[in-house]
């Protein structure tokens, strides 16, 4: 396969440019109206769940063997095909910053080992690839859309995470971000977790996919809040409502189930604020005390 007509010719002299004028699709924008092109890096990150796989050349995967890296977590599978789309650039990326980043790509839903690895063969692709157990899918937020990325800064934490095709050049920017390289006009930000990247934080959130809080007061959200972390949606996901919200936008369940919370307590009748303390009608005495 071709790469990409941006990675065929020389790359590296451009990177400035190219990350400021064909960034991708929120950065362009952002540059059309005149905004500062950004990136965003969770704000204390979490560290990534180690693993220990066999790849598929017979050697060790694992996290901790990447030490004092900026690490790419790509799972994927060969059926995919934006997976497969992107695939090459990685392959660029990879060789590009071979000293400081390590990509691993984690297969999923794809267990034939035959044919995965003709595929690493065919796609020529030069870092580690390995099949991910269910339960490390589990830990990494059960894995919804393919692909998906997790970016990880050299301390091994998860400071951000991409669901299905991204150009490449949000990579390259994000890596040479943690490496500390110039990615010219471009800001970085930071962001607190509240489910994005791991669901055990949906308890953060304030706002949830798909669900309209603007009906209640301030005391009633933080009621629906609390129930949609503390009841568990019945859709068979295993999560609590704000999570399945988080991870299947789509469930219908979880979203029948917010929407009469929501609905119940916006029913409660509103305790009217108690009035303020009625002044006496009476003028303090203003008789001299008695001698």
């Amino acid at each position: 396969m071709k790469l990409a007509h941006h990675l065929r010719r020389p790359f590296f002299p451009y990177i400035l440019a190219a990350i400021v004028f064909s960034f991708f699709p929120l950065l362009a924008t952002a540059q059309q109206s005149g905004e500062q092109p950004t990136i965003r890096f969770v704000r204390n990150p979490d560290p990534a769940p180690d693993f220990n796989l066999t790849g598929l050349d017979g050697k060790a995967v694992t996290l901790a063997g990447y030490k004092d890296k900026a690490i790419l977590l790509n799972f994927w599978a060969t059926w995919c095909g934006p997976c497969r789309a992107e695939i090459p650039d990685l392959v660029e990326l990879q060789n590009k910053y071979r000293d400081h980043l390590q990509i691993i790509g984690l297969v999923v839903d794809d267990d034939d080992r035959d044919a995965i690895k003709k595929f690493v063969a065919e796609f020529a692709i030069n870092y580690p690839v390995a099949l991910a157990t269910n339960d490390l899918r589990l830990q990494y937020g059960g894995i919804p859309a393919l692909p998906t990325s997790f970016v990880l800064d050299a301390a091994g934490r998860i400071v951000q995470k991409h669901e299905g095709l991204r150009d490449p050049l949000l990579y390259e920017t994000e890596i040479r971000a943690l490496l500390g390289l110039p990615i010219g006009n471009v800001k970085v930000e930071t962001f607190e977790d509240t489910g994005q990247i791991f669901l055990k934080h949906a308890d953060r959130a304030t706002e949830l996919p798909g669900i309209n809080l603007s009906k209640l007061t301030p005391e009633q959200k933080i009621v629906a809040l609390h129930k949609f972390n503390a009841e568990t949606c019945t859709c068979g996901c295993g999560y609590t409502l704000a999570q399945c919200r988080i991870y299947d936008r789509d469930c219908k369940t979880s979203q029948a189930a917010t929407a009469k919370i929501i609905a119940a307590l916006a029913a409660t009748p509103r305790t009217p604020a108690a009035p303020p303390a009625a002044r006496s009608a009476v003028p303090p005495s203003r008789e001299k005390p008695r001698q």
